[in-house]
């Protein structure tokens, strides 16, 4: 475990599966809810995100076998990830978040700029060349 709380498999599931505090949002009302089935409509109304993005995240998280189509051909989805790992995973980082919000959340937004906490600091001390008129 790192100085922020964080075990090395969570982070690495982060770094492979939640770009957005969105999509961790998604996947944790999914879990709680496992026999709703969620279409994009409805989920953009818990999360107050567009439903063309929450159509995105429940595609994201059925791509990473985390949610499944409720039917053939259906935009509503439940959770059931396909592996007892990847279940396993998602207790360990919902409970995680629901004690460490700020590092999971920091991670993410890390994860979605590309930078590391330390770059994303050393950037803000950069000096930056007047433009001339």
């Amino acid at each position: 475990m790192s100085d922020d709380g964080i075990p090395e498999d969570i982070k690495r599931f982060i770094h492979g599966h939640i770009d957005s505090v969105a999509k961790l949002e998604a996947l944790l009302l999914l879990r709680n809810q496992p026999e709703q089935a969620w279409d994009p409509e409805r989920l953009a109304r818990r999360l107050y995100v567009s439903a063309s993005e929450t159509g995105q995240i429940l595609n994201d998280l059925a791509a990473s076998a985390l949610c499944v189509p409720v039917a053939a051909q259906s935009r509503q989805y439940h959770y059931q990830p396909t592996t007892a790992e990847l279940r396993n995973l998602v207790e360990r980082l919902a409970d995680l978040y629901s004690r460490r919000l700020i590092p999971v959340t920091n991670l993410i937004h890390q994860r979605a700029s590309g930078k590391s906490s330390a770059q994303q600091f050393a950037d803000a001390f950069k000096l930056r060349k007047e433009k001339d008129s």
